[in-house]
């Protein structure tokens, strides 16, 4: 993995917006190649220095990929709302999101539909990988469009453990390592093209916020399980190929049920990654570059913090990115930053993102101007 040895690195989170294509046209294989191309130009063309192929073949939606490359799980009747439209900040600002929903925002499309409704797939047998053929066209469409580039470095995104429904597995950890061997296929895939791997895991503060009734040391055991299922999943890969990205989704509200960051950042350094993934560009989490001040960053590790945020529409100043940077910079080491975004930029991989796809751009030239200008105060001209 690239370390910012000369000047910040850029890189993303992985989705940005999807053009609309029709997967049942003759002619869908062949578009699709032609929009991983173009994304990927479109990032270097930022200024995005570790860029990847848009999560643009994760089959429309980055979870419900689960269908075509796993065995063992069925579309289920879902049990009351799903896990996007619960919690304690929906219950306690019912009226906001109420009104979000009336305004077609908010993971609603125009007229009050729900957009993002994933279809609820439950495991009901044993877990196996079938999607070794979808893993070759992923990495192939992104080594074409590659071509005649020159990135510092390619990643490419694949899911944790987490998430999914068991009515098949005794017990939790057995449900958990069962995917987990079953998803190392498609990390050793990613490895072996060549690629950094990215490991996608909202589930660590999804664990801390469905139960409120839990004491935080309650639900640090119970992340704990998948933690060591997804190091199993790692098994044998050298960190420096992996890194983590842990978020709270693309939820446009108050959010002020979000963990913090001190109360989970021990368990996510556990992760065998060479780099942590995390957001620090929204209001809500911005003043987390503090909790550095009091952890040590392991030796050899990077973080990539969030510096633009996927949460408005406003795009940030080159000087703002900039700070953010410093700050960080001046704590762990300029050498162990590269700048990055909150999340992803489309929940869905979807041609209606929340954010503007013009606006995504914008933010990645903002973050690239951001970080000349931070290289510049680190390392004097040199950085430029």
């Amino acid at each position: 993995m690239q370390r910012s040895t000369h000047k910040i690195l850029t890189t993303h989170v992985g989705s940005l917006p999807e053009p609309a294509l029709d997967k049942s046209a003759p002619d869908y294989e062949a578009k699709l190649r032609s929009a991983v191309a173009d994304v990927v130009q479109r990032q270097r063309a930022a200024g995005l220095d570790v860029i990847n192929e848009g999560e643009y073949t994760k089959g429309g939606d980055w979870l419900s990929y689960v269908e075509h490359r796993f065995g063992g799980f069925e579309e289920r009747p879902r049990q009351g709302p799903p896990m996007m439209m619960r919690g304690r900040d929906r219950e306690e600002f019912a009226d906001f999101y109420s009104y979000a929903s009336e305004r077609g925002t908010l993971f609603y499309a125009p007229g009050g539909q729900i957009r993002a409704v994933r279809p609820n797939y439950v495991c009901t047998g044993p877990i196996t990988y079938k999607g070794q053929q979808a893993a070759r066209t992923d990495i192939e469409n992104l080594k074409a469009g590659l071509n005649g580039l020159n990135p510092e470095e390619v990643f490419m995104p694949a899911i944790a453990p987490g998430f999914f429904s068991n009515q098949y597995y005794r017990t939790e950890e057995e449900f958990q390592y069962a995917l987990a061997e079953a998803l190392r296929v498609e990390y050793l895939a990613i490895v072996d093209a060549g690629f950094i791997l990215q490991i996608d895991d909202p589930s660590l503060t999804r664990l801390y916020r469905t139960e409120p009734s839990l004491t935080v040391a309650e639900r640090v055991r119970d992340a704990e399980i998948y933690i060591e299922a997804l190091n199993h999943a790692l098994k044998d890969i050298p960190p420096e190929k992996v890194r983590f990205h842990t978020c709270y989704g693309i939820n446009i509200g108050p959010r002020i049920h979000d963990m913090a960051l001190k109360d989970m950042v021990d368990i996510m350094l556990r992760v065998n990654a060479g780099a942590y993934s995390f957001e620090a560009a929204n209001p809500r989490h911005e003043h987390e570059w503090r909790v550095w001040e009091n952890v040590k960053l392991p030796e050899g590790k990077i973080l990539i913090p969030g510096v633009i945020t996927h949460c408005s529409n406003i795009v940030e100043h080159p000087e703002l990115v900039a700070e953010r940077l410093v700050r960080f910079a001046r704590i762990v080491g300029r050498e162990n930053i590269i700048a990055g975004s909150d999340c992803g930029f489309s929940s869905q991989a979807t041609a209606e993102p929340e954010i503007h796809p013009t606006v995504v751009w914008a933010k990645f030239k903002a973050m690239a101007e951001g970080a000349r200008l931070a290289s510049e105060e680190l390392w004097g001209r040199r950085g430029r």
